[in-house]
């Protein structure tokens, strides 16, 4: 039973060709790792199953640079105070809102996380709201939603392919001949 793949299958087809592995399909009710965040078994065919997250290598940078900006550490002494319960400290020293990695303000640093968001060759220019819903997973910053927003639309690749959605101009009226004296 051969099935016609789809273009996203595609997509990773074309980024996973140049590896040595088998890919084996698992329905997902007969799938005893869902749930689980890495796990590595070897089967009696002696073939190795693993499955991973990829972490982004700005996690460090962020955690680095998160000193450098005032109005995020007047934020976390406001919540070590009580007056906002927000922000908290993990034990690696990163500060964090809800489970999110605040980032600081400093633009080199923003950008090269909407870059990576956007641009790579695994996130293949996702739309603004998209964009935003997977990075708000990991990242808080102030004004987030909006500086993504001005991120797609100033991408060019993003512009070319974007479907026109203005209403085609009607027919051209020709203007009158003046007569001739």
């Amino acid at each position: 039973m051969s099935k016609e793949l789809n273009l996203r299958q595609r997509r990773w087809l074309e980024l996973i060709k140049d590896y040595d592995c088998t890919i084996e399909y698992h329905p997902a009710l007969l799938n005893e790792l869902r749930g689980s965040k890495a796990v590595v078994t070897t089967e009696d065919s002696g073939s190795l199953l693993a499955q991973f997250q990829v972490r982004s290598s700005l996690v460090t940078e962020i955690v680095r640079r998160q000193s450098e900006d005032s109005n995020l550490h007047k934020k976390f002494e406001k919540s070590k105070k009580g007056l906002e319960v927000e922000f908290e400290l993990r034990t690696v020293g990163a500060i964090v809102k809800q489970r999110r990695l605040c980032v600081p303000n400093i633009s080199e640093l923003k950008n090269a996380i909407l870059e990576e968001a956007h641009s790579s060759a695994y996130a293949m220019h996702p739309g603004s709201t998209k964009m935003y819903i997977t990075l708000k997973k990991t990242y808080w910053w102030s004004g987030m939603k909006q500086e993504i927003a001005e991120y797609v639309d100033r991408c060019l690749i993003c512009q070319q392919v974007k479907p026109v959605r203005q209403r085609l101009g009607g027919f051209l009226n020709p203007l009158p001949v003046p007569e001739w004296k």
